[in-house]
């Protein structure tokens, strides 16, 4: 059978990369497909400190990049496509790409997740015009300006301290009266000067003719509308929105069990209700995405990968 492997893992992000680096050393045929860039959202973090063993000073990039040279030292075969369609209904499961068809024994889907939107008029219009999901990428077009970062996690104040070496203020938005990050994140936020706090708020609308000029924040609690314009001297502003992830599943409904908004359900080995079809990473519903849970994830499910194969193919 033509491009026949024994797993093809969709997405190389942690988790793909860490499947692909398990299923290749126990020397099965292994491909990884990947529509964007390598390294899903890790690559968009500056700084990581909370991945075990992970040297001083390492960033998203610098993980991934180690990953990606390991996977490939074991033999990973990677390709760019996008993933347009899946039929896991027979034994060889069949991957519908852009560039081309796939067949696998076993499939290891590690898709990830995306940033949420806020959902507010001028979002969209105004993104990569001031509006911004990568503190990483863009922070340095915000030199000497004002952000705003939205949100009230982990993603959301690592991001605004990561901003306040470029930016000469950061506020952070949040819609409750307390941050949602780890205390220890939360600490360094409150420390720092030149972030400030907007409780109970949301953001109404972002208006600008071609570039963020001017945001409307509701509060919560009270109801009060007010408009942000920016300075006259800057012109323009940043804002930063990190509420939350949507896991890129559409592909798969209908195809395997997922939850009412979208994570793929596993069990403890990362197996779905498909046999031979796995998940891993943040596209499975489960209650911490991070990397060391992402590169586990991958590991756990290239190796009941490997189990399955033997079980259901001579």
């Amino acid at each position: 059978m033509e491009n026949l492997y024994d797993v093809v893992i969709i997405g190389a992000g942690p988790a793909g990369l860490s499947a692909g680096l398990y299923a290749a050393r126990a020397k099965m045929k292994t491909l990884i497909l990947e529509k964007e860039r390598v390294g899903g959202q890790i690559v968009t973090t500056n700084e990581v400190v909370n991945y075990p063993g992970s040297i001083k000073d390492a960033t998203g990039p610098s993980l991934v990049a180690r990953m990606l040279e390991q996977s490939e030292e074991f033999g990973v075969e990677r390709k760019k496509d996008t993933v347009v369609d899946v039929d896991f209904t027979q034994k060889i499961k069949v991957i519908k790409g852009e560039q081309g068809e796939y067949n696998a024994k076993a499939v290891i889907i590690a898709s990830g997740a995306k940033p949420k939107l806020i959902g507010c008029p001028g979002e969209k219009e105004l993104t990569g015009k001031g509006v911004s999901y990568c503190a990483t990428c863009d922070a340095d077009f915000f030199t000497d300006l004002e952000v705003f970062v939205v949100g009230g996690g982990d993603s959301a104040v690592e991001e605004a301290l990561y901003l306040t070496k470029f930016a000469r203020k950061v506020t952070i938005v949040h819609r409750r009266d307390e941050l949602r990050a780890a205390k220890s994140i939360q600490e360094k936020a409150f420390k720092n000067s030149k972030i400030e706090f907007m409780w109970d708020t949301g953001i109404e609308e972002i208006k600008g003719d071609g570039i963020v000029e001017s945001v409307v924040f509701k509060n919560k609690k009270t109801g009060e509308v007010t408009e942000y314009q920016a300075n006259e001297e800057d012109g323009t502003f940043g804002i930063f929105p990190f509420v939350g992830y949507q896991p890129l599943s559409e592909v798969y409904k209908g195809k395997i069990n997922m939850n009412d908004v979208g994570y793929v359900i596993t069990d403890v080995e990362m197996k779905t209700n498909v046999e031979g079809v796995f998940a891993a990473g943040d596209i499975r519903e489960k209650s911490l995405r991070q990397v060391v849970t992402a590169t586990a994830d991958g590991a756990i499910a290239a190796v009941n990968a490997e189990k399955y194969i033997e079980s259901h193919f001579e």
